[in-house]
Parts: structure tokens; sequence; C-alpha cells
């Protein structure tokens, strides 16, 4: 078995719909069985495990539960609250599918159970995408019962606390139920009960004389029915010939409509609709492009010249400010010069040629030339951002605009094209009419078909009904005469029952206990105690030894070795069982210590099964256990998010760290 989708509607903390993959995905190296959710305390683990325990076993999901009305309640408190009483939903569903292969055959299957508040819940159950519309809820109860039996579904599905009962139970009493259930004891006790209840019913009288008229009555009716439903049936066959008629007939009609523009005829209103849309961005485009070509567009047009309007526009600028500095240089002078800062005239003379040559070697270095355009600073600034800058962005957003206009011209012409082609109305109005009448009568012949067909088999449902009946008024009157013999067989059941329960006890025993040993000494420390289980096939008590051979008490286990003991049974009755069904297990690790649990990741998540369900916290699998140990076997993990706004949980790939390490897995 390997479940493969689960799908939660307003289940517990999970408000809406919400789509979980649980198929394993392969790996280069081999199979990648685990799938990892993570989810603090509260935020919706459990939520998981019991949705896919409601989902197979309805109301055996849960303990105790004597009364339909403590289901119904128990039911109603799984729909999600919402934030409020105004918002709470009234109702909510959970669909599970898998696949189950039996006797080398494989199907899928797709459970989905759904209810409402103070309802008992409906069933639904689909094979092969096919739905099982033959089962009552009670049927399909016991089919899936029959598939994954409920006893044994105890050793795969399971949380933390199952390990910690069964580790803290010093009595055995839970592992020997679990036993019991294993070794199929119960059913073996069930048909003996049911044996020795038809061995007191032998005493009963003797049927009455009406026992051949009944059986003569039910013989002629079985015959007319059968009759009936042949009739029905051949009705059916000349009613699906006028339907086929009929479905040909509108298939001509299509296609001369077709011929005559019909396609085109269907489409002419959403073409208008098309070109008046058209139209409109056709304006604002034109208006776009007319908006850039009033801006700094057109400097994009003459780069060439522009770039040397502004080398010359630059020289000009520093000309002019070689100029101004000349003329403010001699000005400064001559105020000196008038001041009569210089103590003599030879002084003066001297100072005044050293700055003039000083002055001629600068200006030597400048641009000179004439002053022709004179603009300022901050119009030679502006200048530049309008043709650096401005007339590119303009440009682009010319040319964006100028190729949706000519694609949005294309389409008015196509769109102008499919509007020539359409014929008017008038000319595909009887076409129409006719298809019409056609279809009203496909659907009245195919009403009547079904009808026919259903008919036909409550006819056959009533004759099987009939034969039933005889097979029971049969089998009745031979055990008149056979009685003697059916008491005898039964008594000898019993007594072979008696012997092949011994029998099976004693081989499953000691299959028990070398899968136990196996599993302990794989998962216990070095430093553990080395114990082997021996299991009494009369009372089922469960005693554990050491390798010498002696009892040890179970209160003398650490709390660690109790929880490694609780796992390695579990482990080995799941596979005592025989069955292959996925693992699934909630708060795995929480009562063991940091080597215990080294042990159990290394060595019983990645083998526990073909699909390895597991819901931990941070705590328990955390990043070093996560990236170290558990990557290689992890197909893929969730992140289970609570928010305390909505009080909702929501799904997230990827576990606590892997999204910004690895990538979500």
């Amino acid at each position: 078995m390997i479940i493969k989708k689960l799908v939660l509607n307003n289940f517990r903390v999970f408000q809406g719909t919400h789509e979980i993959d649980l198929t394993p995905r392969g790996s280069k190296n081999g199979s990648k069985p685990i799938i990892l959710f993570g989810g603090l305390n509260g935020a919706g683990k459990t939520s998981i495990l019991t949705a896919i325990r409601l989902a197979l076993y309805g109301r055996l999901a849960f303990d105790e539960l004597n009364q339909s009305q403590d289901y119904i309640e128990q039911l109603s408190s799984l729909i999600h609250n919402g934030v409020s009483l105004s918002h709470q939903p009234n109702e909510a569903s959970i669909s599970l599918t898998f696949t189950y292969n039996k006797e080398g055959e494989e199907s899928e299957f797709c459970v989905i159970r759904s209810w409402e508040r103070g309802k008992k819940d409906t069933l639904v159950l689909l094979q092969n995408k096919a739905p099982l519309s033959e089962l009552n809820y009670e049927q399909c109860q016991g089919f899936l019962n029959e598939l994954i039996p409920h006893g044994i579904a105890d050793l795969f599905f399971f949380d933390g606390e199952k390990i910690a009962s069964l580790a803290e139970d010093e009595s055995g009493k839970i592992l020997q139920t679990a036993v019991r259930r294993l070794l199929g004891l119960d059913l073996i006790a069930k048909l003996r009960n049911d044996l020795t209840i038809y061995l007191k019913r032998q005493s009963v009288d003797s049927l009455g004389s009406q026992l051949q008229n009944q059986i003569q009555d039910l013989d002629e009716k079985g015959t007319r029915l059968g009759k009936s439903a042949e009739n029905f049936r051949y009705a059916a066959d000349l009613q699906k010939i006028s339907i086929d008629l009929i479905a040909n007939e509108i298939r001509k009609h299509e296609g001369l409509l077709s011929a005559q523009g019909g396609a085109f005829a269907r489409t002419k209103a959403q073409e208008q609709s098309r070109v008046d849309h058209l139209l409109k961005e056709r304006a604002q485009l034109e208006k776009t492009i007319r908006h850039e070509l009033e801006g700094a567009f057109p400097f994009s047009l003459a780069p060439k010249a522009l770039r040397a309007l502004l080398q010359r526009l630059e020289t000009e600028s520093a000309i002019r400010t070689s100029q101004n500095f000349s003329e403010g240089l001699i000005s400064f002078m001559d105020d000196l010069s008038k001041n009569g800062i210089f103590d003599s005239e030879e002084v003066k003379a001297s100072a005044i040629n050293s700055i003039n040559s000083q002055l001629n070697q600068y200006l030597s270095k400048q641009p000179t030339g004439e002053v022709i355009l004179d603009i300022s600073e901050r119009e030679l600034g502006i200048l530049h951002h309008a043709l650096d800058s401005e007339s590119r962005s303009s440009r682009l957003r010319f040319e964006k605009a100028r190729a949706a206009l000519i694609e949005v011209e294309n389409s008015l012409d196509q769109a102008a094209a499919n509007i020539d082609r359409a014929p008017d109305d008038e000319q595909l109005l009887d076409i129409f009419q006719k298809i019409r009448e056609l279809d009203s009568k496909h659907q009245e012949a195919l009403a009547e078909y079904k009808s026919l067909l259903d008919k036909a088999r409550d006819a056959l449902h009533q004759q099987l009904e009939c034969a039933r009946q005889l097979q029971r008024l049969h089998d009745k009157k031979r055990s008149q005469h056979g009685s003697t013999t059916a008491i005898s067989n039964a008594q000898a059941s019993l007594a072979m029952l008696e012997k092949y329960s011994e029998a099976l006890t004693i081989a499953r025993v000691h299959k028990l206990e070398r899968f136990f040993e196996e599993a302990y000494h794989r998962l216990a420390r070095k430093d553990d105690l080395q114990i082997n289980a021996q299991i009494n096939p009369q009372t089922f008590d469960v005693e554990l030894v050491d390798d010498q051979g002696i009892a040890i008490n179970r209160k003398l286990l650490s709390a660690g070795e109790k929880q490694i003991y609780a796992i390695a049974i579990l482990e080995a009755l799941a596979k005592t069982s025989g069955r292959q069904l996925p693992v699934i297990i909630d708060t795995p690790l929480g009562r063991l210590d940091s080597h215990h649990r080294d042990k159990l990741i290394e060595n019983y998540f990645p083998s526990a099964s073909h699909q390895v369900i597991l819901l931990s916290t941070d705590t328990e699998i955390n990043e070093h256990y996560f990236f170290k140990k558990l990557v290689p076997s992890t197909s893929h993990s969730y992140q289970i998010l609570f928010n305390s706004n909505t009080k909702s949980a929501a799904l997230k790939k990827g576990y606590f760290w892997s999204e910004n390490q690895v990538g979500a897995i």
C-alpha cells in the first residue's frame, strides 16, 4: 500500500482545502521512503494522522465511542472552528487516495468521507476512479476494514503516546492484546462462536408444507422478471439506434453551419467588442507618440550634430570662464596699483610683469575663440540632461508605443476581416433552430434510454433476489434431510479450529520473537541491556530476558531502553503481520536521549517501510538530524505553519531549515 494523496477540507486547524502529496519519490541511489512534516506543538501535526485514520476507519478511529451520537459529536468537534461563530464552516471532508496490491493486482482507491455539524458522515469509495456505487455505507466500511484491518493498522499508524504506553506497560496487557489481534485469534474465536450458535439452532422444527408453493412462486416470478429485463434491454437497444441517428443529423447540420461561416458568426460579437477595445488602445498609443514628439524625442534624431553642439557649448563655457578670470585679475591689479601698495615703481613693475607672465602662460593653455551662443551654466546643464538622458528615455518610449501601435493596427485589420467573413444572423437562423430541435430530441432520447436501462437493471436485481430466496429455501429443505451430517461437520470443525489455533500461535510467536531480537539489537546502543523476548503461546505474557537467559524486570529498564523496546516490538509485530503498509509516526522522538535518537534515525526510519510519514517538532528532528541523517532518505518535506490571527494552519514545502540551505525537499 502507498498513500498517494490526502485532501483536507475545514478539518481541525486546516481552514479551507489543503491537498497534500504523500507519494514517495525515488532517487538516483535508491528509494526515498520518508515524507517529513515539521511543526511546532499545536500547529496541526496530529491532525494529519487523525485524518488518515478517520478516512480509513470512521468510528473505529476513536476509542471508547459506544454510541452513534458520541461519534456524531466527535465529528462535529473536528470541523474547523474559525475565528468567530459567524465565520465557522458547517461541514468538513477528508479524501484519501492510496494504491493497494492484492494477489498481484494493484488498484487505486479513493476514500471520501464528509459530514456536517450534528450529522453522521457520508462515505464514498472509488476504485480506479470508478465509484463503487453498489456498496452502501456499511459495505464500504466493511470493504476498507477487510483491506486494512483496524487491529493491524494500529501497528503501522501510531503516535508517541502509543510508544509511551507500550513502553510503560509493566503488566504486558497492551502487548497481549496486540499479539492476539496479529495472530488472527479473534477471528478464530468468532468462528467458534458462530459454529456453536449453529449447533444450538439445529433443534428448530421442520419447515411447513408451504415450502414447495413458495419455491414454485419464486421460480415463476424469477422467470417473469428475466423476460421483463430482456424486453427492457431490447427497447433500450432500439432507443440507442435512434440516439445515434439523431446525433448523425446534428453533426450534419453542424457541418453545414460551419461551411456557411457559423464559426465566424459565433465570434462576430466578440470580434466587434475586440475592435472597440483596440480602437481605444490605438487612440491612447497615438496620444503617447504625440506626447513624445513634443518632448525630448526630436533630440534623438540627430545625435552627432547635437553631440557637436554640446562640445561647442562646453568649449565656449571654458572660454568665457578664462576671459572672466583674466578680466577680473587685471581689474584687481589695477586696484592694487592705484592703492599704492607697492613700495616703488620698480617693485610695482616687477610684480605686474611677473603676474602678467603667469597669466599669459595660464591663458595659453585655455581654449580661445569667439563666444557666439553665450548660454549660462544652468542652461547648459538643462541641455545636457535633455540630450543625454531624456532623449534616450523618450526614444525607448516612442519605439515601444510605435511597435504596440503596429500590432494594434494588424489586430484591427484581422478583426475587420473576421467580421466581414461572418454571414448575417438571418442566414444562419434556420440552421441554428434545426440544431436546437435536434438537440432537444437527443436529450429526450437519452433520458428514455437511461430509463429503460434502469428498468432492466431493477428487473435483474429483483430476479437475482428471487434466486437468492430460492437458494435459501432449497438450503432449508436440504437441511431437513442433512442436519445430522451438518452437526457432525460443525463439531469436527470446532476440533480442527482448536488444533489450527495452537499451531498458528506457536509459528507466529516464534517469528515474532525472532523479528523482535533483530529489531532491538539494531536499535539499541552498545551499553544498553541486550534483551530478547519470550512469549508464552498460551497466555501471551511477554517475558524479557538478557543474553544469559535471565529474566529482566521491566522496571529496571531506563526510559530510553523502554522506548527502544516498544519500537522494536511494534516493528516486529508489523513484520509478522506480513502486510506491506506505510508507517506513520507522530512525535517519534519525544522521550529519547540523543544516543537513542541517533540509533532510531539511522537504523529505523529509513528502513521501517517503503513509505514512512514522520510528524515531528524542530526539537525532535533538529537541524543536525535533518541534514546529516535524514536528507538522503527523505523524498520531500512540509512545514506546518499556524496563524494565531486566523486560528488556522497552512502547509509550506520544505522542512524548518531546508529552504534556506539546500532548497526545499
